[in-house]
């Protein structure tokens, strides 16, 4: 009888853009931040800082591309096409600075949980960095 009277709508999903690296790289940042199931104003906040650099954007445009990464994070494809976008179209430097990043997200709510370094470290081996590389990176960034 309910079902007559108000009938489910389907909701509508705005169509999200196709990942290009910018957006791969948001997504996996999100990741990082998520991997434990908490994500605080901290960790968003290291991510604004991440994408304001590196695309040498201002504070609200990091933010929106942030949010849409965050959508784009939670419905998109898994790990391993981010990956392999970042991997087609920045070079490896590139993918190391972005795994320094990582680590600052990591390390931003001032947690480091176990399970966030394990996907931090299966990330580095979708992005194609070296274990020697991602033992500095390590390193670097627990100091």
């Amino acid at each position: 009888m309910f079902e007559r009277l108000f009938p489910r709508r389907e909701k509508h999903k705005p169509s999200l853009p196709q990942p290009n690296a910018q957006l791969a790289l948001g997504a996996l940042l999100v990741r990082v931040a998520f991997a434990d199931r908490s994500y605080d104003a901290r960790e968003i906040a290291a991510i604004d800082r991440i994408l304001a650099q590196t695309f040498s954007i201002g504070p609200i445009e990091a933010a929106k591309l942030r949010a849409t990464c965050e959508a784009l994070e939670r419905d998109a494809p898994g790990t391993s096409d981010f990956a392999r976008i970042l991997c087609e179209e920045v070079s490896y430097d590139a993918r190391k600075t972005l795994a320094a990043s990582m680590w600052q997200v990591l390390l931003a709510d001032g947690d480091h949980a176990e399970i966030e370094e394990t996907m931090l470290h299966q990330l580095e081996t979708a992005l194609e960095i070296s274990a020697v590389d991602s033992a500095a990176l390590k390193t670097a960034a627990t100091q």
